[in-house]
């Protein structure tokens, strides 16, 4: 179990508490803080003759429009179901189960105004895999995830659709189901369900949680590429990169040489002199591809444990106050970041795979004994080449655009959610960059007559048992799905 509190929720948590299925509960200080909020703010409304934004007026441009006080309810209703204008493609589960625990984080530190039942039916949800149908296309990144938001929150009005025991249903018929009546939403309720980044962000926790998997893959099938292609090794000696120490790059050769201790293919004489950037000069680019990862992953540690909605209430100074911290620029520019740091690591990749596959080095041309007759591993660079050409396209930054919305009052926003959405195709398409490599490079070190690394060999017979050797032409698409799922495992039991 999790206990949802005001500490600290790093990414390596939250990695924990999806890989355990942890189920989650809200510590007794959070609740106490989210009670007191709720107080406070219908204590400010029953004594007050304020007008507080979307607690009791409309919403965006419509701000200064009063709403009586027997009418709030059927605002935050409203709200909740004329925003769930989200189209396009579903969300993922996983994204969906990572918005949930954020907006439960959110929500707890008390600044929000929700009622503790509402908080407590959100947990429900998390915790029976109640999960909301979400939209993909909808959120502008700034005024909240808006659409996203709102159709994670209709399930809670027993609107809406859920995914549940494995079925897409209607939100109604799992509530009769689960014994739930729909929550009655009250001031304030529905915008601190709908204002905040959880939907960007969830896309950015998942990507960046990936990418420390891929960089690390990355390395690994890298040092395979570099037995493979018979290079020296001493572009990876320690005395160069602590005359230029980047971190990421001084970890970086130290991990090729790790996955490369005892290599009779690296120990032997080269009569080469250099080898290609994409072999030598993987500390450099794999390692400022990590030192990205690691900014991004403190960017989005403070957003996990950042409120973000609006207004945000401060019962201790007795304050009520609008801001903007549902503008998600600091991830829009975080993401469009991830997504060029992982896009590089899949472009050196498809080039070691090119020189791989050339006939370079004493190794036979696309990787098969009988080439003419056989294709080999041709198509494979090919399928490479179209993969890391749709990287940089999806590169073009999301977080420099903007287009005006609601009558002008939402003049600049972030596009967070395209960012993110966008960026979770480069991670899929970098995880299938390396499987391809991974392909190549072991097939390659099938030719070489001298043995790679104790380490590197234990991997490549386990990855036997699932792809053999190539000795004459096959469908290579099963090749590279078993590879796929190959690499997929060892980082999961990595």
């Amino acid at each position: 179990m999790y206990v949802i509190n005001n500490d600290f929720t790093s990414l390596d948590d939250l990695r924990k508490i999806f890989y355990s299925k942890d189920k989650l509960f809200v510590s007794e200080k959070s609740r106490e803080l989210v009670e007191q909020c709720y107080s406070f703010l219908h204590n400010k409304i029953n004594n007050s003759e304020a007008l507080f934004y979307g607690i009791n007026t409309g919403f965006g441009s419509l701000c200064n429009i009063q709403i009586s006080d027997t009418e709030l309810t059927e605002l935050q209703h409203n709200i909740v179901q004329s925003h769930a204008a989200g189209t396009g493609d579903l969300v993922p589960l996983p994204i969906i189960k990572l918005m949930l625990f954020l907006k439960i984080k959110n929500l707890s530190f008390g600044h929000s105004g929700v009622h503790i039942n509402t908080l407590n039916r959100l947990v429900d949800m998390y915790n029976a895999d109640v999960l909301p149908v979400i939209f993909q296309l909808g959120s502008l990144g700034a005024s909240g995830d808006l659409a996203p938001l709102a159709h994670l929150s209709l399930p809670l009005i027993g609107k809406g659709e859920v995914y549940y025991k494995e079925e897409r249903q209607s939100s109604a018929a799992v509530l009769k189901t689960e014994n739930w009546s729909p929550i009655s939403l009250q001031a304030k309720e529905g915008l601190a369900l709908l204002n905040g980044t959880q939907f960007s962000l969830a896309y950015g926790v998942h990507a960046c949680l990936k990418a420390q998997e891929l960089s690390t893959l990355a390395d690994m099938i890298a040092a395979m590429s570099i037995d493979a292609f018979a290079c020296v090794l001493s572009p990876f000696d320690e005395r160069l990169h602590k005359i230029r120490p980047h971190q990421g790059q001084l970890t970086t050769a130290q991990a090729i040489l790790d996955w490369l201790t005892n290599s009779q293919i690296g120990a032997a004489p080269k009569n080469t002199v250099q080898d290609p950037y994409a072999f030598r000069c993987v500390p450099q680019v794999h390692g400022a591809s990590k030192d990205a990862i690691n900014y991004v992953k403190g960017v989005l540690e403070t957003e996990v444990n950042s409120v973000t909605d609006n207004p945000n209430i401060f019962p201790d100074t007795d304050a009520i106050l609008s801001g903007g911290n549902f503008h998600a620029q600091p991830v829009a520019l975080a993401l469009d970041f991830l997504a060029i740091a992982l896009s590089e690591l899949g472009s050196i990749s498809e080039r070691r795979i090119y020189q791989l596959i050339s006939g370079k080095r004493n190794l036979p041309a696309f990787l098969t004994p009988n080439s003419g007759l056989h294709s080999g591993l041709m198509i494979a660079q090919y399928t490479a080449a179209s993969i890391a050409s749709q990287n940089k396209q999806l590169c073009t930054p999301a977080s420099v655009d903007s287009i005006v919305s609601c009558n002008g009052q939402e003049d600049h926003v972030s596009m967070a959610a395209n960012a993110g959405t966008k960026l979770y195709k480069v991670v899929q398409n970098v995880e299938r960059l390396l499987a391809i490599e991974l392909m190549c490079a072991a097939q390659a070190l099938s030719f070489r007559e001298l043995e790679t690394s104790p380490k590197l060999a234990e991997i490549i017979t386990k990855y036997r048992a699932v792809v053999p050797v190539l000795e004459e032409d096959r469908i290579i698409h099963n090749d590279i799905e078993n590879t796929i799922q190959f690499i997929q495992n060892l980082s999961q039991k990595g």
